[in-house]
């Protein structure tokens, strides 16, 4: 039996409802595709360094928990914006430490 996985119209379908809008009861609207990325940027931000982490997943009401935890452990500020967490200032070796111990395997520096 063959069904549409992907479409270009719709985007990317759930498996068990085949629908690009998720009507199950089981979705718990987890964003990411489990590689935890962290990365400097400084782009667009006068040459200010933010440490980004992508990829976590998180769905948002943990994401929000996690990046609090994040703020208070790296004694910095920082926000979510779409589902990537950005913490102000050069962070990226102390997130990793921390993140490890929530287990995910593919938790990878990115970037130069």
């Amino acid at each position: 039996m063959s069904r549409l996985v992907y479409s270009t119209d719709q985007g990317r379908l759930c498996p068990d409802c085949s629908l690009a809008q998720c009507q199950c009861s089981h979705n718990s609207n987890t964003i990411g595709d489990g590689n935890v990325r962290v990365r400097l940027e400084t782009k667009g931000r006068k040459g200010k360094g933010v440490t980004t982490v992508a990829g976590i997943p998180l769905a948002e009401t943990q994401l929000k928990h996690l990046l609090k935890e994040l703020k208070q452990k790296t004694s910095s500020g920082g926000s979510i914006k779409g589902n990537v967490l950005e913490l102000q200032g050069d962070h990226r070796d102390a997130l990793i430490v921390l993140l490890s111990k929530y287990g995910w395997s593919s938790l990878k520096k990115a970037g130069g």
